[in-house]
């Protein structure tokens, strides 16, 4: 008798022993998830920043052209200080109202620099400068690597809330406070080509 209830003892500690070795290495892949994420989020952040750090370089190139429309420098001047104003920190990734806040000022920061470099058309000797050029062409670069940056972090949020969703891990998601994040979304009307003029007008 005293073997049976050893043995089912034995079986009970070793089911327990599994069971918690199987929540550890949930949590600890949870973990890696969030981690992820944040990564992700950090060089989506760099990239804006670097981008930030570009714009005064192109004011200041462009405020040499003396007739230079100054609505047009000041919209750019506006909307990057309205930009780099907001700040996201890592628990702001599960609010999409947040997020929709940041990239709409990010959004009206891209508007207001392609306006500046249609503006530009109408400035032969300014589109002739070396400095001009090289600093388009970085700007370019740098929203080039903001789309790749927030590609990258969606696809890390993407898999981070699949796994927190799927059965068991779920329970220990939600027992430990693994909450979704929110992805980067098309602002409304993205789908539609921008019209752009180089009247000037």
């Amino acid at each position: 008798m005293r073997s049976k209830g050893a043995i089912a003892l034995l079986a009970v500690v070793l089911i327990v022993g599994f069971a918690g070795c199987a929540g550890c290495n949930t949590y600890n892949s949870l973990v890696a998830a969030e981690e992820r994420v944040e990564t992700a989020w950090a060089n989506v952040e760099t990239q804006y920043q670097r981008r930030a750090d570009l714009i005064p370089n192109l004011v200041s190139t462009v405020q040499g052209a003396a007739d230079f429309e100054q609505e047009t420098l000041q919209a750019v001047t506006d909307a990057r200080a309205k930009a780099t104003s907001i700040n996201l920190d890592v628990s702001d990734l599960n609010s999409p109202q947040r997020l929709q806040q940041f990239q709409q000022a990010q959004q009206q920061l891209s508007g207001a620099l392609g306006r500046l470099l249609a503006v530009s058309e109408n400035y032969p000797e300014l589109r002739a400068t070396e400095a001009f050029r090289d600093l388009q062409a970085q700007l370019e670069g740098t929203e080039n690597r903001i789309n790749v940056a927030r590609r990258d972090y969606n696809e890390s949020v993407r898999q981070y809330n699949t796994t927190i969703r799927q059965f068991p891990t779920v329970i220990v998601a939600s027992l430990a406070g693994f909450d979704r994040r929110a992805p980067f979304e098309a602002e409304a009307g993205a789908e539609e080509a921008p019209d752009v003029d180089f009247s000037g007008n």
